[in-house]
């Protein structure tokens, strides 16, 4: 599996998610320019966190006309996996890849922290392999994360299995008080119709390795290639 992570002015988090899949889980991985369009071959695109170019206008808004995106529009068109981590996620929004939209925080206000979540069901790439029942450890960093979408659009994601995780406490409790940034329906993650383009705010690449003292989010990299490897 050949992964391509994709470099915006302003990305940070594209180093460790190179790390990640490089190091700890031994992947092929190509560094991508935003003014590139060619995408060398890599199966899985990668859209980091970050703040592409500065945030300014709305989040993710100025990345989504970046020359690399029309060939990551093609690439996930052609049935090509997509996956945007925060800021990432935020592009695929705005670039029509995934439904709804990320809205500034409830309380206006940056959140830094670890956070839990748990996978609603097996059916993505994403979860295929984790445990529904049990939270995740995973930080975030944002002030764009609440997730909405009209009800009428969450309904047919519900229908379909579009949404991969939910916000919850330790216990695994999903409740509206535990999503600090008020998305609607405590979505903390989804995909798109075709089970292709995945988007989610909590950042896995921050806590894949035990130097981080969390190893939580590993478990969503190995899900990916495991269900991977089978399609092979």
């Amino acid at each position: 599996m050949k992964f391509g992570v994709v470099i915006f002015p302003g990305s940070n988090c594209d180093e460790d998610m190179v790390h990640v899949l490089q190091d700890v889980m031994k992947q092929q991985v190509v560094k991508l320019w935003h003014k590139d369009t060619n995408l060398q071959g890599c199966d899985f695109i990668v859209l980091p966190g970050g703040f592409s170019y500065g945030d300014y206008l709305r989040s993710g808004a100025i990345a989504r006309f970046s020359p690399i995106m029309k060939s990551v529009i093609e690439h996930a068109a052609l049935g090509g996996y997509v996956l945007g981590i925060c800021n990432g996620f935020q592009i695929l929004t705005e670039s029509g890849l995934l439904p709804g939209a990320l809205l500034r925080n409830k309380d206006q206000k940056f959140v830094c922290k670890n956070i839990h979540i748990k996978a609603v069901h097996n059916n993505s790439l994403l979860t295929a392999t984790l445990d529904t029942t049990k939270p995740m450890k995973i930080p975030i960093a944002h002030a764009e994360g609440r997730y909405f979408a009209a009800e009428k659009v969450l309904n047919e994601m519900d229908r379909n299995g579009q949404i991969l995780f939910h916000y919850c406490d330790e216990n695994g409790v999903v409740h509206e008080d535990h999503t600090l940034n008020g998305s609607i329906r405590n979505i903390a993650g989804v995909m798109n119709d075709q089970r292709n383009v995945f988007g989610m705010m909590p950042h896995p690449e921050r806590a894949a390795e035990e130097a981080l003292g969390n190893v939580e989010g590993k478990a969503i990299f190995e899900s990916i290639l495991s269900m991977i490897a089978t399609k092979d």
